[in-house]
């Protein structure tokens, strides 16, 4: 089982949303929403996001792999190419398809790190409904965990300037429902602190 924090490898995946939510109202549990998780470079959306769909048997997308599948350039090549100006407009009509796709068929959702703080994104979001997450942990260990990714990220600096763009975007990663701390602990205890917290699984389930 993977617990590294990394993006590599994000697919969409996993069984369709129906079961679950047949199995999560039998248990008397919250009634099953799509996640959204958002958060700083390096918070572990994409990894907590796997770990979160296989425990709630939800399908998995990354934000930024449908972006680069849509658009058929990689993330960086969008901002090189069309500068993050360019980037957050691709970025907006992508959520706003599979802000309609959620509506027939949930799944969680992993955002790239700026998206949530968009207000036309974070707008869009709210009228849907969904469960919004906002999983933090410490700049110094968000960077660390960039740095030990394979691929650069377009906005990752130097540790001054990655604090800097963290503490300008944390206060629009605060209007999510829920806030989880992710520092020192494994993706497995994080998708399940999601899951509790957001009601989908009982305090003991974890």
């Amino acid at each position: 089982m993977q617990n590294r924090f990394s993006k590599s490898g994000a697919t969409r995946s996993g069984p369709g949303s129906r079961p679950a939510a047949s199995r999560l109202a039998r248990n008397g549990i919250r009634e099953l929403r799509a996640v959204f998780l958002v958060g700083f470079m390096g918070a572990g959306k994409t990894t907590v996001g796997r770990a979160l769909s296989r425990r709630l048997s939800l399908p998995f997308e990354d934000l930024d792999d449908r972006i680069q599948l849509r658009e058929g350039k990689t993330i960086e090549q969008i901002f090189r190419e069309s500068g993050e100006a360019g980037f957050r407009k691709v970025e907006t009509a992508a959520l706003r398809e599979l802000l309609v796709e959620i509506s027939s068929s949930l799944r969680v959702v992993a955002l790239g790190g700026g998206a949530f703080v968009q207000p036309v994104n974070a707008a869009l979001i709210a009228k849907a409904k969904v469960h919004s997450v906002f999983l933090d942990a410490p700049v110094e260990e968000l960077l660390r965990r960039c740095e030990e990714e394979p691929n650069q990220r377009p906005l990752r600096q130097d540790l001054k300037q990655f604090r800097e763009l963290y503490d300008k975007r944390r206060k629009s990663y605060m209007k999510a429902a829920i806030r989880i701390e992710t520092s020192g602990k494994d993706v497995d205890r994080i998708a399940a602190e999601v899951a509790c917290s957001l009601g989908l699984v009982r305090e003991g389930e974890l």
